[in-house]
Parts: C-alpha cells; sequence; structure tokens
C-alpha cells in the first residue's frame, strides 16, 4: 500500500473506534501506532513508541497548555461558590417582567458564567439546574427553558477564556494571547444575535413565555457576590490584551482571585475545595490525553503525506477560496453534530491549517475563530447534540422536544458565522490592536 493509503486507512479506522465509543485519545493513540508500524515494518515498533514518548512528553512540556488547569479550576471555584445562581437572581429581577425576561436574563448569566468558566459542560450544568426550575416556576415552557439555557452556555467556547481557543492556538503555534481576545466580540454578536432570536420565537408562540404580573424583588445582598464575574474576567482577558501577563499568567491569578472570593464570602469549605481540585485534575487529564492522542495522529497524518498533498490538490483547484473555506467550515460541522469540540479540533486542524492559512493565505487567528464557532452548531444538533443530551438530561426533558424548540437558535448560530466569515475584521481587530502595544 502506499503512503496515503494507510494513511485513508487509519482515518477509517480511527472513526469506526469512535463510534464504537472507545476514549478518543485511546483510540488516536491505537490507529497512530498501528498505522507508524504499517508504515515502517522494517523496524518494528520503535517508530511508534519513540514517536509516542516524543509527543507525551513534548505536550506536558508545552507551557502554552499549562493555561487549562488554571482556567477551569477559575470556574469550577466559581461554580461551587454559587456565583451563576447570584447573577440569575440579579438579571431576574431587572428582566423578569418583560415577556421572555427570565429567556434574556439566562443567555445574560450563562455567558458571563461561561466567560469565567471555560468550558461548556461545566457552565449548562450549572447553568440548568439554577435557571430551568425558575422559569418553570413563572409559567415558562419546560422544553424553551432547557434550549435557552443549552444555547446560553456553548458561548462559553468562543468568549475567552476558552479551552478551544488555547488548544487551537497551541496546535497551530498561533499566539494564544491573539487567539482568546479574538474570541471576544464574535462571541458578543452570537449573544446578541441569540437575544434578538428570543422575540422572533415568542411573537409566534407567545405561549412559551407568559408575562410575568407579581412583582419581583430586587436582592441586593446578592451584589456584593455578583461583582466577582465581571472584575476576573477583566483581570485575566485585559492583563491579556494590555500585555500585563501571559495567558498561564492571566489564569493563574484568575484562579487565585476566585478562590480568595470563595474564601472570603464563605462560600467554600474544605470539602468542597477537595472536589474541586479533583474535578479540576481529571478534566485537566482528559484534556492532556486526548492533545496527546492528537498530537501522536497528526505525526502520523504527516508521515502518510496527506496534508501535503491534500492542500496541493485544493491550491490546484479552479475554486475561490472562500468556497474552499465554507467547505471546511461545513466538515467541522458535521464533525460536531458526532464528537466534541476538543476531538474535532485536535483531528481537523492539522489538515484544514495548512490549507486555509499556508496555501489560501487567510489569517490564522480568524480561522481558529470561526471553525470554533462552527462547532457550535453541533453543541445543538442531533443525533449527538452533547449540551442539548446534557441539559435536557438535568431537567430530565425528553431530548426530542428541546431539538424541536432549539431549530431558531441554531439557525441563529449559523447567521452569527456568516457575519464573522463576510467581516473578518470583526475577529481581526482586538487582537491588531493588542500588538501594536
Amino acid at each position: 500500500m502506499t503512503l496515503v493509503e494507510i494513511g485513508v486507512l487509519g482515518i477509517v479506522a480511527l472513526f469506526i473506534l469512535l463510534f464504537l465509543r472507545v476514549p478518543v485519545s485511546i483510540s488516536m493513540i491505537a490507529v497512530s501506532f498501528a498505522g507508524m508500524y504499517a508504515l515502517f515494518p522494517a523496524r518494528g515498533l520503535t517508530v511508534p513508541l519513540t514517536r509516542l514518548a516524543i509527543q507525551a512528553f513534548g505536550t506536558m512540556q508545552t507551557y502554552s497548555l499549562s493555561v487549562i488547569p488554571m482556567f477551569v479550576l477559575m470556574g469550577l471555584v466559581l461554580s461551587e461558590a454559587d456565583v451563576g445562581a447570584d447573577l440569575f437572581d440579579v438579571l431576574h429581577a431587572l428582566l423578569g417582567r418583560v415577556r421572555g425576561g427570565l429567556a434574556y436574563a439566562t443567555l445574560g448569566t450563562s455567558a458571563a458564567f461561561g466567560a469565567v468558566c471555560g468550558s461548556v459542560v461545566a457552565s449548562v450544568s450549572t447553568m440548568v439546574s439554577i435557571a430551568v426550575p425558575g422559569m418553570k416556576k413563572y409559567g415558562y415552557d419546560e422544553a424553551f427553558a432547557t434550549s435557552v439555557t443549552a444555547v446560553g452556555s456553548i458561548l462559553a467556547v468562543i468568549i475567552p477564556p476558552s479551552t478551544a481557543l488555547v488548544v487551537y492556538g497551541v496546535l497551530t503555534e498561533e499566539s494564544v494571547g491573539r487567539v482568546l481576545v479574538a474570541g471576544f466580540i464574535p462571541g458578543l454578536i452570537t449573544m446578541a444575535i441569540l437575544m434578538l432570536t428570543i422575540p422572533i420565537i415568542l411573537l409566534r408562540q407567545p405561549h412559551l413565555a407568559p408575562v410575568a404580573t407579581e412583582k419581583i424583588p430586587f436582592p441586593w445582598a446578592k451584589l456584593k457576590f455578583v461583582w466577582a464575574i465581571p472584575v476576573i474576567f477583566i483581570v485575566c482577558i485585559g492583563g491579556i490584551y494590555a500585555g500585563f501577563f501571559t495567558p498561564t499568567e492571566a489564569g493563574s491569578i484568575g484562579a487565585f482571585v476566585s478562590l480568595l472570593f470563595a474564601v472570603f464570602t464563605r462560600r467554600i469549605d474544605l470539602k468542597g475545595f477537595r472536589r474541586v481540585l479533583v474535578a479540576t485534575v481529571r478534566s485537566s487529564a482528559m484534556v492532556y490525553f486526548i492533545f496527546i492522542g492528537g498530537a501522536m495522529f497528526g505525526a502520523f497524518l504527516s508521515m502518510t503525506t496527506i496534508p501535503t498533498a491534500l492542500a496541493r490538490y485544493i491550491s490546484g483547484l479552479n475554486i475561490a477560496p472562500f468556497f474552499i473555506i465554507m467547505f471546511m467550515l461545513l466538515v467541522y460541522t458535521i464533525m460536531g453534530f458526532f464528537m466534541d469540540n476538543m476531538t474535532t479540533l485536535i483531528i481537523l486542524t492539522p489538515i484544514f491549517y495548512p490549507i486555509a492559512v499556508t496555501e489560501l493565505g487567510y489569517n490564522g487567528v480568524w480561522f481558529g475563530v470561526i471553525s470554533i464557532m462552527m462547532l457550535m452548531n453541533g453543541f445543538m444538533t442531533p443525533p449527538v447534540g452533547i449540551v442539548v443530551l446534557v441539559a435536557s438530561g438535568i431537567a430530565k426533558i425528553p431530548s426530542g422536544k428541546v431539538f424541536r424548540v432549539s431549530v431558531p437558535f441554531v439557525f441563529a448560530l449559523i447567521i452569527s458565522v456568516i457575519v464573522i466569515a463576510l467581516f473578518p475584521q470583526i475577529a481581526t481587530f482586538l487582537p491588531s490592536l493588542m500588538f501594536r502595544r
């Protein structure tokens, strides 16, 4: 067999293992191990074993990846401290008497909490238990309430600090700081489009969100807790933007400030701190193992020359580069139907990044932002739709009902991607200013 044929068989084998629910990291390492052995049979296990050692140690020594456990720790501490519930109560009091007010409050809370959490699953798990019971209490349709909470939580993927943005920066060797800052304005635009979708839905189906008639007292006591979210966000992302510290230092400072806040407000005890540490180690270890597997799989693909051959083939086609980018983004979306965003990023980025940036000349930061935004659609669409499944599971609502109600939000996400695709300056504006300082 030729090198390319071995590579194609490896890709097919990977998808088979993933559909059989073999862990992602194990699947990628196993396929890469077998593929390298097939490429160099005369050397036996020397090549795959050596490459595995190199990728494992290389990944663990990557400085930029050290930001991930810091961001995870920061988000879990704030989750343990119930800051999301406080912010929801404040926004509920401000918007609760407007038709759909609780939906706006849920979207805003989910976006703000996701901004300091960085994890979609952690954000949706927290927000569903907070927002859905409150919305049901005021007569909101349970499927609509769950859908709003789910779609708001996926903003954690694009609004910094985002683990997906960090991983993309490390994979492509783009500046992690620039990639993180680039997600800010697209994240706000996506949130605004989602909020504009709510009145459109309620115009056709007003029964989903009745108008509250009773007066909602303002929770003044909660104001002394909600300040933590904007302050920590400004310290982390503002510090990166201003050049005061690196993303890893920003994550460390954010985690430290979060812990100080939780301790001094007595929102965390020793048992809670232990739970947070264990969850942080588990989440970070999962990301690191996936990254090691992805690095191993990327090295295998490079040996098969598939990325180079594909880049040469596409550059030789008589097709407008924009349509090639649209095809890549469609592949990201389809992959997102079946896999989590981290797996999709790690598998596709080493293949598509050289084509989009090196061959076609697109901005690498913009391509990362728009690729990750396309993955957001996969979170909300069947057959997997992981965020919808998690949200419906926690709320104990049939996932089919939530998927049906979520259709307008999926179209809203597509519109936001089109906007960023047509106007790339939206994603590149802040990073360009950052590097003029």
